[in-house]
């Protein structure tokens, strides 16, 4: 099992305690030569989103809401295992990590409201598009 130095920060003031992430290291496939197989560089960070108290209620709804394709009974689950060295590999994971859950507990867009064109702008339009029809008429060889 390994700690993190800190909590890990998902925006702002908010961030999930050491306690809550679940760490496992397995041997991974890639570069590395001999290296690689003795060592367990791969990184699976586990945490479980469903039963969390760091989050406030409004984001863990909607967290669950929008990751509900990648949770396994309430836990989301991150793998890294781009590079050689499990240190680089869990800074990965936790990156990863952060990243989604700050994506997943943003806001929802604002609405669009409608607007009508203006006025001006659809008759500028509508002048370019007989200027230019009269360009191409001029070119037309009916009088020859």
């Amino acid at each position: 099992m390994y700690v993190m130095s800190g909590p890990l920060v998902v925006r702002g003031s908010v961030s999930l305690p050491e306690a809550e992430l679940m760490w496992r290291f397995s041997r991974s496939s890639g570069p590395g030569g001999q290296h690689v197989n003795t060592s367990d560089t791969q990184v699976e960070l586990r945490f479980d989103l469903a039963r969390t108290e760091a989050l406030p209620e409004v984001w863990k709804r909607r967290a669950l809401e929008r990751l509900e394709g990648r949770l396994t009974d309430g836990v989301l689950t991150v793998r890294a295992s781009e590079h050689r060295s499990q240190w680089r590999n869990r800074e990965a994971a936790a990156v990863r990590l952060a990243a989604l859950l700050a994506e997943a507990t943003a806001p929802p867009p604002k609405p669009r409201r409608p607007t009508r064109v203006p006025r001006g702008i659809n008759e500028r339009r509508l002048r370019e598009k007989k200027r230019r029809s009269e360009t191409k008429r001029g070119r037309s060889a009916r009088d020859w």
